[in-house]
């Protein structure tokens, strides 16, 4: 393309709020500087596209999915910050540490140093995997899009990897949080013989557009089984986090928060409570103790419900030993 070509679209597509259009015009350009040794040029371009896009810009807010996207994505605001979350303390240092990275990239990057983005939340269903990347999304300020896999994945040949390329060229516009749960779905290790020729092409799709992701945009991927994952997806990932189930210590914490934000009175020891909850996931404690409060209120014993939790534990134990 002629470089007054390259020069008119990008214009037309700033004009018209394409983002999409716009990065890959300006990309073209950037290209055409480093084939003509013009490489001062073109790292200031770099520069500029990342700060921008970085700080969402370039139209003034973050951009909405387009045409294009707006099927395969979904778009969700977080509520709940990493201080509300409960969290092995290896577990919350680590995210600490990325969101301080991604905060303070502009110093890591004059030290030619890029922030870390890539992540992978290994773990049993109910352990806040998806809480912990809507928890990241709120902390870095910028959206969130979750890939909705049931439009993401056709049955023609490569309609999945165009409609992937989609999703990653809308994402690279805008600094936001892109998240994959049950990321096995797509991942998976393409030495499997099971596994059918079009998904080993997704999955090198797949590696390719992680590989061009710039780092203001952060990966958040969940997988219940991490060991499907191909091993070449695997080392994309800067960070690899296993969410257990609570320890004792971490379901008395989120049973005493609860009640602290009710009226319950459930006249039962927590450390007795949290150890016949023990190996429970996150998200059956919160069942088990909203429970107990739905059956308090109905039977107006808020102030005493120790009889209430004693019933809910018998139950809860039924519930598990028909499992």
């Amino acid at each position: 393309m002629a470089r007054g070509d390259i020069l008119l679209a990008i214009v037309r597509t700033a004009l018209n709020g394409d983002m999409v259009s716009f990065r890959k015009s300006l990309e073209v350009l950037i290209q055409e500087e480093r084939e003509k040794k013009h490489h001062i040029l073109a790292d200031k371009l770099v520069a500029s596209l990342s700060n921008s896009t970085s700080n969402n810009k370039l139209n003034g807010s973050h951009i909405r999915p387009n045409d294009n996207t707006k099927d395969l994505i979904f778009e969700s605001t977080p509520h709940r910050n990493l201080d509300s979350l409960y969290l092995e303390d290896h577990v919350r240092d680590t995210v600490k540490e990325l969101i301080e990275e991604q905060h303070r990239a502009e110093l890591l990057r004059s030290y030619g140093i890029e922030p870390r983005h890539r992540i992978l939340l290994a773990g049993s269903p109910g352990n806040g995997k998806t809480t912990l990347a809507e928890a990241i999304s709120y902390e870095l300020m910028c959206p969130m899009y979750t890939v909705r896999y049931e439009n993401l994945i056709g049955s023609f040949l490569g309609e999945t990897s165009n409609r992937l390329m989609k999703v990653f060229d809308f994402i690279k516009t805008q600094r936001c949080v892109l998240f994959f749960d049950e990321f096995d779905a797509i991942g998976k290790e393409r030495g499997d013989t099971k596994e059918t020729g079009e998904i080993k092409r997704v999955v090198s799709s797949l590696l390719l557009q992680m590989d061009q992701l710039p780092s203001y945009v952060v990966v958040v991927t969940a997988s219940n089984h991490p060991e499907l994952l191909d091993r070449a997806v695997w080392r994309r990932f800067q960070l690899k986090l296993e969410l257990t189930k609570p320890s004792k210590a971490l379901i008395e914490k989120q049973i005493e928060s609860a009640i602290s934000k009710s009226s319950i009175n459930l006249n039962y020891n927590l450390k007795n409570l949290s150890s016949k909850l023990e190996g429970l996931s996150f998200a059956e404690v919160e069942e088990f103790y909203l429970d107990v409060f739905r059956q308090s209120i109905l039977k107006r014993k808020q102030d005493n419900a120790k009889s209430i939790v004693t019933n809910s534990l018998k139950q809860w134990s039924n519930k598990f030993i028909a499992k």
